[in-house]
């Protein structure tokens, strides 16, 4: 009795609003195919073209991310390529400055024996010119000796006497 009087009210209310049935059940059929054919043909196929959508997006951030763990790596690499090189220049820097040195030290003991050198034959070359000059200075000595002596005696004297007075001379001036 309860369905009765629902069915009743249901259908009072129903025709109150103007439904007509068959044009109702009429509708949901064609609501429901449409619902179906939209589910099937449009609902689907955008939800996978947002999963391919998603999955697109997260490749990109796990490439992104492999991206910068390579980029890191290579900046890594880079540094140390550069802290390499910089230690092999300033090796080479250091090798430089040992060769610049030791050049320099050889140059100097190539300078210094040329110098010795230049003093040494200026000191043979002064040797010898005192010897000259003292071997000069003793005839000229001797000449005025024996020029003196035969002035002050008013004789002439012999080759004998003046070879005598010439070595005496010499010798006292030695």
């Amino acid at each position: 009795m309860n369905h009765v009087m629902f069915a009743g009210i249901i259908g009072d209310t129903a025709r109150a609003f103007g439904v007509d049935w068959p044009h109702f059940i009429a509708q949901v059929i064609s609501f429901s195919i449409v619902a179906l054919l939209l589910h099937r043909f449009a609902y689907k196929p955008v939800l996978a073209a947002l999963e391919d959508r998603r999955q697109r997006i997260a490749e990109g951030l796990e490439n992104a991310e492999k991206i910068k763990a390579e980029l890191k790596r290579t900046e890594q690499a880079r540094q140390e390529v550069l802290n390499e090189a910089n230690a092999q220049a300033n090796r080479l820097i250091e090798e430089a400055r040992a060769a610049a040195a030791r050049v320099r030290e050889q140059e100097t003991q190539k300078a210094i024996a040329a110098a010795e050198q230049i003093v040494a034959k200026a000191r043979e070359a002064a040797a010898a010119d005192q010897a000259r000059m003292l071997s000069d200075l003793k005839r000229e000595i001797g000449r005025l000796v024996v020029q003196t002596t035969a002035t002050v005696t008013g004789k002439v004297l012999t080759p004998e006497d003046q070879k005598r007075l010439a070595e005496e001379a010499s010798r006292q001036v030695a």
